[in-house]
């Protein structure tokens, strides 16, 4: 019975991780520029490599007990995906790298109906 549950449980993680993975990878490949490219690997990839290595951790825990490996993925991961994407940021800055999103209008251009494009 525990077994089963367990079963259903870890199926449910590696589902869900595999779902926000493709969602960040497809984020990656369709936004338009590098700043909003930067919001797929880092947000919904790392939750999505979170929730696969949720369902490892369950899953190896129960049949061999405790494992480190999918604690250091983890501790790795969440160090080292925010300083990357940082890093990535800095570089775009550096090289002076347009945005293509649509910056909201403040009230006075609102107000006055001003177009900055």
């Amino acid at each position: 019975m525990i077994a089963a549950l367990v079963d259903w449980l870890t199926a449910a993680l590696l589902l869900l991780g595999a779902g926000f993975a493709l969602i960040g990878s497809i984020g990656l490949a369709r936004l338009p520029d590098i700043y909003t490219r930067l919001h797929g690997p880092t947000k919904a990839t790392t939750l999505g490599i979170g929730g696969i290595l949720l369902g490892s951790i369950l899953y190896f825990s129960v049949r061999q007990g405790l494992s480190l490996h999918e604690v250091l993925v983890s501790v790795f991961l969440f160090m080292t995906a925010p300083v990357s994407a940082h890093l990535i940021a800095r570089a775009a800055l550096q090289r002076h790298c347009k945005s293509l999103a649509q910056l909201p209008k403040t009230e006075d251009e609102k107000r006055l109906h001003i177009d900055k494009s």
